[in-house]
């Protein structure tokens, strides 16, 4: 099978920060699906990620040739199809001369030596910063749940559920989409603003209200009573309850309590204790200015609406309140009342009073803890990556 490496830039990767310090930028779920899934549904291949240096100890080492693909670009099939049609040593380059493929030699690529231009006219969507992971969730929602559920047949919906607004879109295609193995009992499941997907072995239990786009991926849970608005993504194996609207959880994190979540990015393997709420608009109404790993300043976006941004590992007591926009790293332990500020580093404790650092062993050993819940384990890679983030924060993004 033909090589396929998904590259990162450094810009891109740190834009991506707090959610890309453990992966790479094709890692990231957004819709259903991550990027890298998505590619693989397109253009079938051996892949492997060029990112940043110290997660490469994660990746498949790189080929000397191969089909360099854009790791922040969502693909669809004309998009794929342009870059399975580039000749050795061509470029495919979309908005502003963008680089979104190159097909070729690793020398090459890095070089940047290309024998030919072609440009790509049509619209795509990309991941410019971790905001638009949230921002875009429900258009590649929509495109990942016709792609998954084309030619299938959904579980029917149980007698006890309720689904208001038209089944099918006006092409035909059914707004629901139930795999084998979900449970729902006693749902509200509202499809006029698009799809709803429940993954297998999903469950949604008694008196959740939805309304699309929302996907459950596999093994994820719906406590009691909870709210759900779009566009929303639950992980494979996450639990939440109480209210969330705009929010994507990566996999295996836990919202499970009341509490507000709103134009949110969780990581993987976070929880957010009982009560825990987040502000996700300023109550003067300003625009609101994100934290730039880059130039260590607050950076504005021009959006009104943005909530948390939580890296891997991290966690909140119960009754923790978050400001809006406030980013939290790797392996961070929130508590206490009151507001902590908006800028939370990784390997760290505390909360409005202050923080403390904890060795990254600390985290570590929470993370065995909680993974073995899942009969999971921490790998020697993930182990490596979080002891290079505990001895540069900010490591070189090459």
């Amino acid at each position: 099978m033909e090589n396929i490496v998904l590259f990162d830039t450094p810009e891109r990767h740190c834009a991506c920060l707090p959610i890309t310090f453990t992966r790479a930028v094709s890692d990231v779920r957004v819709g259903i699906s991550t990027i890298k899934e998505k590619w693989q549904h397109y253009l079938p291949g051996e892949y492997t990620a060029l990112t940043a240096d110290y997660l490469a100890v994660k990746y498949p080492a790189l080929p000397a040739e191969a089909r360099f693909v854009a790791g922040h670009v969502c693909p669809d099939a004309p998009l794929a199809e342009a870059v399975a049609r580039l000749a050795y040593g061509s470029a495919l380059v979309g908005y502003e001369g963008e680089l979104l493929a190159f097909a070729g030699s690793r020398a090459d690529f890095d070089a940047r030596r290309f024998t030919a231009t072609v440009a790509y006219d049509s619209p795509y969507v990309a991941i410019y910063a971790a905001y638009d992971i949230f921002r875009e969730n429900g258009r590649e929602l929509e495109k990942d749940f016709r792609r998954l559920t084309a030619g299938r047949t959904s579980q029917p919906l149980p007698e006890s559920c309720r689904l208001v607004g038209e089944p099918t879109f006006p092409d035909g295609t059914p707004r629901l989409f139930i795999e084998e193995g979900a449970k729902l009992e006693c749902v509200i499941i509202n499809v006029n603003n698009g799809p709803v997907y429940i993954g297998r072995d999903a469950e949604v239990m008694e008196g959740v209200c939805i309304r699309a786009p929302f996907a459950a991926c596999t093994h994820a849970t719906v406590n009691m009573n909870a709210k759900i608005y779009g566009a929303t993504t639950l992980g494979p194996y996450c639990k939440v309850g109480g209210e969330l609207s705009n929010v994507v959880m990566q996999s295996y994190s836990n919202k499970g309590h009341d509490g507000y979540l709103g134009n949110a990015v969780i990581g993987e393997w976070c929880n957010l204790g009982a009560d825990t709420n987040c502000s996700n608009l300023k109550n003067n109404y300003a625009e609101i200015k994100l934290w730039d790993y880059a130039t260590h300043r607050f950076k504005p976006t021009g959006m009104q609406f943005c909530g948390l941004l939580m890296g891997d590992h991290s966690r909140s007591g119960i009754n923790t309140m978050f400001n809006t926009a406030t980013v939290v790293g790797v392996g961070a332990n929130v508590y206490g009342p009151g507001f902590p500020r908006t800028v939370i580093d990784s390997f760290v404790q505390g909360g409005a009073e202050g923080f403390k650092s904890v060795p990254v062993t600390k985290v570590m050993e929470m993370a065995v803890r909680m993974m073995a819940r899942r009969s999971k384990s921490l790998t020697d890679a993930e182990r490596q990556v979080l002891q290079s983030l505990a001895d540069n924060p900010y490591p070189a993004q090459k």
